[in-house]
């Protein structure tokens, strides 16, 4: 921690919003458990409808709360500035994150589970059969967000979320007996690329969309919107494809189940492919208009990525100082 710099908000007031922390917590918690129960629905009604009611009645709630901490101040500071919202780009990147990480989420849960129930893996061969998707991004992941400073983020993004859904699509072909060269690798690396070409861009879109005095609570966001996904896709997409705990013991059920959810899975990667093209501003990271580059604030880089400044400059700050009696040499010069 000594070598990373401090950063604040000096018009921060407020204490800690822990009512909107508890709502937070209560709407996951209880939509996340009705998923689960979901398939039992029949048998045992009564708590999940119950988690789902108390669920998305604290997410309202949470809602209602951090709007009204927003526009009336008061002695709590919101936990989400709403205002964060106000910028289309920020929503429209937030809800491109929420698909691509729920896909993902879901994707890895039950791959790993089909390895092993359908094909015959080894868990530690199932668990490391992802390994090339993460060497895929430490090699790519910087170079994809360099290409998006330069170029736009709006077709990596494309590309990328597209290359993700081919990549689900080809883990269909992993069936009993599946040979990890022909049938699983070829389908993580094609997924592997796409990733690496959507979440670097992705990522500096988000904290490029919000102003400078949100900026880290657009990066907090982004990062919560990524890990709801991942939890409600895993909580909700064995329920959806059909899936229950019978599943787990016949390989060929699990394998139609797993089949359906992949192709939902792909659905949703093209989703967000769609809004990408459509949505995101290729300019964005530029900003200015297309061809035009425009002069950056200096700013510290983690990975690949440029963020606003955490700290004024300090030359910019002794200049901005200095100005004003510049200024005055400069009248008393030209009255002489």
């Amino acid at each position: 921690m000594r070598h990373v710099p401090e950063s604040r908000d000096l018009a921060a007031r407020g204490r800690f919003d822990l009512a909107g922390a508890g709502f937070c917590a209560l709407a996951l918690g209880g939509i996340t458990y009705a998923l689960i129960e979901a398939p039992e629905l029949a048998g045992h009604p009564a708590g999940p409808v119950l988690a789902a009611v108390i669920g998305v009645g604290a997410a309202a709630s949470f809602i209602w709360l951090e709007r009204r901490r927003t526009y009336a101040p008061g002695a709590v500071a919101p936990m989400l500035p709403v205002d964060v919202f106000g910028s289309r780009q920020f929503t429209v990147v937030n809800v491109i994150t929420f698909l691509v990480y729920g896909a993902f989420g879901g994707m890895i849960f039950l791959l790993i589970l089909q390895l092993q129930v359908v094909s015959g893996f080894s868990p530690l061969a199932a668990g490391t059969a992802l390994l090339p998707t993460t060497v895929l991004m430490l090699l790519l992941s910087a170079r994809a967000g360099a290409l998006a400073q330069r170029a736009g983020p709006r077709w990596l993004m494309t590309g990328g979320c597209t290359g993700c859904a081919a990549g689900v699509l080809l883990m269909t072909r992993i069936g009993p007996h599946a040979s990890y060269l022909t049938d699983v690798l070829p389908a993580v690396v094609v997924f592997g690329l796409g990733l690496s070409m959507t979440v670097a861009p992705l990522t500096a879109t988000v904290l490029a969309s919000a102003d400078v005095r949100h900026a880290g609570v657009a990066s907090g966001v982004n990062n919560a919107v990524a890990r709801a996904a991942g939890l409600l896709a895993v909580a909700g997409l064995p329920a959806a494809a059909g899936l229950g705990a019978a599943s787990y013991h016949s390989a060929a059920r699990f394998a139609a189940g797993f089949d359906k959810a992949m192709i939902g899975c792909a659905a949703v990667l093209l989703t967000a492919a769609v809004l990408s093209g459509l949505l995101i501003d290729s300019n964005v990271l530029r900003g200015g208009p297309a061809g035009q580059r425009v002069a950056m604030p200096e700013c510290r880089v983690n990975c690949p990525l440029g963020g606003p400044p955490l700290e004024p400059d300090q030359d910019d700050v002794a200049a901005a100082r200095a100005l004003p009696s510049a200024v005055a040499d400069r009248r008393g010069g030209a009255d002489r």
